[in-house]
């Protein structure tokens, strides 16, 4: 549940192995089986999770995160989201978005991210941010549920932040 939100707010993680010490963007830390079956993260053998950075950039913004999840069947998420949104007046300057459960990885929401920039967080944008959120989505077998599940939080993230 940690990792969307650590892609929020731009994390770093400290990698050290006997060659020494790298510093690398937590989003290029999740690697999915397109990359290796075998593995979750870039973590090669002898390589130890040193420390998680998280910069002061969003330190005086709004923060949302939620998850939805089938407690009667496990506590993994069917689909969770975090969002670090800076407004100013009543238009948001800059807004930094993740979601999980959706792909293997979390995914950082871009585009959603650039079409409510300089706009109000109100229900119009929430709307349209969440119109936006499943755009070129390919769903498997058996998952289609997480499409609107995940629009919904989308919105949700921008009207109630």
């Amino acid at each position: 549940d940690a990792a969307p939100a650590l892609v929020a707010l731009d994390a770093q993680v400290v990698i050290i192995n006997t060659e020494g010490e790298k510093t690398i963007p937590i989003e290029e830390f999740f690697i999915g089986p397109d990359i290796d079956i075998t593995r979750m993260t870039v973590l090669q053998p002898g390589d130890i999770l040193k420390s998680i950075r998280i910069p002061a950039t969003w330190s005086e913004a709004r923060f949302y995160f939620e998850k939805v999840a089938d407690r009667n069947t496990w506590d993994f998420a069917l689909v969770n989201i975090a969002s670090a949104m800076k407004v100013d007046g009543d238009v948001i300057s800059d807004i930094r978005m993740a979601i999980g459960g959706v792909e293997c990885v979390p995914k950082r929401m871009s585009v959603v991210e650039g079409i409510v920039k300089g706009t109000a967080p109100d229900n119009e944008t929430a709307d349209l941010a969440a119109g936006s959120a499943s755009r070129g989505a390919t769903t498997l077998n058996f998952n289609e549920f997480k499409v609107p599940l995940m629009e919904n939080l989308v919105k949700r993230a921008i009207r109630d932040s």
